[in-house]
């Protein structure tokens, strides 16, 4: 059973991996076709393009093991349904709040990356009884990126907001590159 969850932690840390690589090779894209005034709808190929290439990749390479992924992903089916809804909620609101508030998407897209991971955490550890620390990990320094951002938003690139967002976007890139190294090198503990 240890070496099952080992293997899994594997998968996550190689699946956190890919998508720090793919939210640094995204962003630093279309800051390109940014900086060379671009046409704006490149933006949404890039960041699909780069995510289905990666994720595809990553996919073909772990075919085998994506019925562990889906174990541990199903975990949260015998959660309550109120558990449920306020990890639906740390996950999605966020996200559904950039529509209301877009001139803070960058905070909001962190606090979305960090409040699901975190809840996603502490209900997996409550409920399923599983210690998946690079999901902790990644939860909180997106948490802490907040303030970052926003120093860097408000003082350092006031004029330059561009840069702004790509520095935000890096810094999930980063959370997700600490998490997924950290779930890569780390050994399962047993409960």
């Amino acid at each position: 059973m240890e070496s099952i969850q080992y293997e899994i932690r594997q998968i996550f840390g190689f699946l956190f991996i890919c998508v720090a690589i793919a939210v640094t090779i995204a962003s630093v894209t279309s800051e390109i076709l940014f900086l060379n005034h671009l046409p704006t709808y490149l933006h949404g190929f890039v960041w699909l393009g780069t995510f289905g290439m990666i994720f595809g990749f990553y996919f073909l390479y772990f075919k085998e093991k994506i019925p562990l992924i889906r174990n541990r992903m199903k975990n949260s089916l015998s959660w309550p349904l109120y558990v449920k809804i306020v990890n639906g909620c740390c996950w999605a609101l966020p996200f559904i709040l950039i529509a209301i508030f877009p001139q803070y998407f960058q905070y909001l897209i962190l606090l979305g990356i960090g409040l699901g991971n975190s809840s996603t955490y502490v209900f997996m550890k409550l409920f399923s009884h599983q210690n998946n620390k690079e999901q902790i990990l990644v939860g909180l320094i997106a948490l802490l990126a907040i303030p970052i951002a926003i120093e860097i938003d408000t003082s350092i690139f006031v004029s330059h907001q561009d840069i702004a967002v790509l520095l935000s976007r890096l810094l999930i890139s980063i959370s997700y590159a600490i998490g997924g190294t950290y779930a890569l090198f780390s050994k399962i503990e047993i409960q």
